[in-house]
């Protein structure tokens, strides 16, 4: 079974109360939009956090990507609220 680290970050991952999980990796052709999707319907503290996708970023194995990528054979996603520079 491949599987998927996922890494959450920030608010994301005070509302959902961890670090990280590891999940059997979906089809290839799985938008992160949808994975997310998935994952807000969980309900709790992952519907709070990622109930509205436009909210958070993503970056598959450490490279940011937007959130219509498919997740292809990554092996690590990160979610992460919008970061700001200056």
């Amino acid at each position: 079974m491949a599987t998927l680290n996922i890494l959450y970050f920030a608010w994301v991952r005070e509302a959902i109360g961890r670090d990280e999980e590891q999940i059997e990796r979906p089809a290839p052709d799985m938008p992160i939009v949808d994975l997310i999707a998935m994952l807000a319907g969980r309900g709790g503290g992952y519907a709070q956090a990622l109930g509205e996708a436009e909210r958070i970023r993503a970056a598959l194995d450490q490279r940011f990507v937007p959130l219509d990528t498919p997740i292809g054979t990554a092996r690590e996603l990160a979610i992460f609220p919008p970061v700001t520079g200056g």
